[in-house]
């Protein structure tokens, strides 16, 4: 099992919900990653892992020093019992670094049948206090993930009060429900979002519609999209790494598992230089302006602080999309370097010659360029690739397989 890159920092948490979206967490910089097998995850829609694949991603990950949490995080029911047992077994047999639980007869089961692997606490769990952390922590866990609902104040009181260690979300989708644990998906389409199947009702379009009055519909506060009178607003905690860390905090997990690559990767790449500015010179620390730029360009709905300063305006509802969202058009990813600025490229939305791109490097600021020549798989010229294909490009800038490449917006 690997011990991971340089223990004592602080650990870089990405979603990887497929094998390609593994690939491109540790290109762009994670520390560790979790995923999941086809069952028994809160993300059973997500594409996640066979268990050929999970071994293979095992493998993959700590050939490069990278470390695999395995979320097993459902609220099980008698009739899982057999099958939780037999994919326990499997886990123990493959070796991961850790699987992610929230229900306490799963936590049981994983100390009696697979010991030598550790145990992290999910936020479905709903840490809210010392005396809960000290519970985890004598049942044998190694980490919990704290309720999302705690401030930085309550969250140093319990990492100054246990040897447990703390994990929080930095970034990403918000659930409406107190730390996820929502019932609505199983009331409007009886799919359980506690059992890994939630169709994000929370997301819906609603309007109000006035007894004596049936069939008329009135708007609430809304766009011309509808209205999302439960949206949350996504988290954001970029500018405060160092309230972060002054906290106790010891993994910083960014949300997404079935979210798109190209969200991830922008994400990702923006939070581990962010995290390396500041492990590098603390007192120094700052938020750079193409990291903010970044993350804007990025679908999301508004970003806020959550309940880390304790601030209700922060976790109001949304009811606008930003201006900025969705600007950025991902258009592929390079998959082998020629050299000289010419790659292959895996085409995921229509690519024209002469159009202006960005390639996104493992650092830095995206790199703007033109696609100068595109050939097809004969070598020959071509006007345009199409999605679904791979092309022979000459990008004009230097790139790595696994960077990713956008229209450049003007």
């Amino acid at each position: 099992m690997t011990t991971g890159r340089a223990s004592g920092r602080i650990e870089l948490l990405a979603p990887a919900g497929s094998p390609e979206k593994l690939a491109l967490a540790i290109h762009y910089g994670a520390d560790a990653v979790y995923l999941a097998g086809r069952q028994f995850s809160l993300r059973n829609f997500a594409d996640n892992f066979s268990t050929d694949d999970l071994e293979a991603a095992v493998r993959f990950c700590h050939e490069r020093g990278v470390r695999v949490y395995v979320a097993v995080n459902i609220f099980a029911r008698n009739r899982d019992h057999a099958g939780l047992c037999r994919w326990l077994d499997t886990l123990g047999a493959i070796g991961p670094d850790a699987v992610i639980v929230a229900d306490a007869g799963i936590l049981s089961l994983v100390r009696q049948r697979i010991p030598h692997i550790p145990v992290h606490i999910s936020t479905q769990a709903n840490t809210t206090h010392t005396e809960a952390a000290l519970f985890w922590q004598r049942q044998g866990a190694v980490r919990v993930n704290l309720a999302r609902e705690l401030t930085l104040e309550e969250i140093a009181v319990i990492a100054r009060s246990t040897d447990i260690e703390v994990e929080t979300f930095v970034h990403g989708a918000m659930c409406i429900s107190y730390s996820g644990r929502c019932l609505l998906s199983a009331f409007m389409e009886n799919r359980d979002g506690n059992r890994g199947e939630c169709c994000h009702p929370c997301r819906f379009h609603y309007t109000v519609m006035e007894e004596k009055r049936p069939g008329q519909h009135f708007p609430l506060a809304e766009d011309d999209r509808g209205s999302y009178i439960f949206n949350s607003r996504d988290l954001c905690m970029l500018g405060h790494i160092p309230e972060l860390a002054g906290a106790g905090i010891r993994s910083f997990k960014i949300e997404g598992r079935m979210k798109g690559i190209h969200y991830l990767a922008t994400v990702l790449r923006v939070y581990r230089e962010a995290l390396d500015d500041w492990q590098a010179d603390p007192h120094n620390f700052r938020v750079r302006e193409h990291w903010r730029r970044e993350l804007a360009m990025v679908d999301h709905r508004g970003y806020c602080t959550g309940f880390y300063f304790g601030d209700p305006a922060q976790v109001v509802p949304a009811y606008t999309k930003p201006e900025m969202a969705s600007r950025q058009l991902f258009l592929g990813k390079v998959i082998d370097d020629d050299g000289g600025g010419k790659a292959l490229v895996e085409v995921r939305n229509r690519i024209l010659e002469g159009e202006k791109i960005e390639v996104l490097p493992r650092r830095g600021p995206a790199i703007p360029s033109r696609i100068t020549a595109i050939e097809n798989g004969e070598g020959q010229p071509v006007a345009a690739a199409n999605p679904g294909s791979t092309h022979r490009m000459q990008l004009g800038v230097p790139c790595r397989p696994d960077d990713l490449i956008r229209r450049r917006i003007t």
